[in-house]
């Protein structure tokens, strides 16, 4: 068995003749519109943003940002939301994703494609979508009314709850798929060797199948956590505008203040905050896994 396992990993690991070195030289240029695009429409305006930062009217803007208390609790709320959005996923995502793995090919395509389904849709849309069902007169607390179950509406939207539920929605299929991807490179003959040993199927799936999937868990968490951190539509329409999200006050400062220095502050710290938290996540997901620069080794 061990020299089949070799033998496979041999297999998986070799690559086909290298190309010419001319010819890959040639083919990066096709990456040049991307990296001028990049350029104009990312490096230079969070230029600009970095400098507003410090001369409208000046770095001071930093230490008005460090030491308000609305500045720290709309970061902790951002923490929060972000964390139980990520719970929200894992917990939705990860029975989704391991029936995909374990489907065929035509039922783990529709599963698929339902799960791309809400990216064709605005997220505008989809959150509007989701005040029908959350609103005091929307159609979970009539059932719930109706029932008997509650005698008033249970408050469902302007709230935590609200735009953890929004953007769990909005999410999920980035968990889901970093999941699949990482399901689907698990070895099933470890599987079979592990009931063959005698392990049953809950002992196989905690000591063997969950271990091997945990990379695309750290994955599709990191994505989720990441991409949460910056949220401000849903937010702004489910949750509870007495305690915004960090995305949320930076268009504050800059629509309603008119404090340009003050939003850039704001937005130069989340996306260090952010930055570090990405190296720290790098210690359990590979970079080359977030990104899916990984193919089938």
């Amino acid at each position: 068995m061990a020299a089949a396992v070799t033998s496979s990993i041999t297999t998986r690991g070799s690559r086909g003749p290298a190309a010419p070195r001319g010819v890959r030289s040639w083919w990066g240029l096709l990456g040049l519109p991307g990296g001028v695009a990049l350029l104009f429409f990312f490096i230079l305006p969070l230029g600009e943003i970095l400098v507003r930062s410090l001369t409208d009217p000046s770095p001071e803007n930093y230490l008005r940002a460090v030491t308000s208390e609305v500045v720290r609790s709309s970061f902790v709320t951002t923490f929060v939301v972000s964390i139980l959005t990520v719970a929200f996923c894992i917990l939705l995502g990860y029975p989704y994703a391991y029936v995909m793995a374990r489907s065929r090919s035509a039922v783990a395509g529709i599963l698929g494609f339902c799960v791309l389904v809400p990216f064709w849709l605005s997220i505008l849309v989809r959150t509007y979508a989701w005040t029908v069902w959350l609103q005091n007169t929307g159609i979970i607390n009539s059932f719930l009314l109706d029932v008997g179950l509650v005698n008033e509406p249970v408050q469902l939207m302007r709230n935590a709850l609200g735009t953890v539920i929004g953007m769990t929605h909005v999410l999920l299929p980035f968990m889901v798929f970093s999941m699949y991807a990482s399901m689907k490179r698990i070895d099933l003959g470890l599987e079979r060797a592990s009931r063959a040993l005698g392990a049953g199927p809950i002992r196989t799936f905690l000591r063997v199948y969950l271990p091997l999937s945990l990379p695309g868990v750290y994955s599709g968490s990191l994505i989720v956590f990441v991409t949460s951190l910056g949220f401000y539509l849903t937010p702004a329409i489910l949750g509870d505008a007495a305690k915004p999200l960090v995305g949320q006050l930076i268009v504050e400062q800059v629509n309603q203040a008119l404090n340009f220095g003050m939003g850039s502050a704001i937005g130069i710290l989340l996306l260090l905050v952010t930055l570090l938290l990405l190296a720290l996540g790098m210690r359990f997901a590979k970079f080359e896994d977030i990104v899916g620069l990984r193919g089938d080794q």
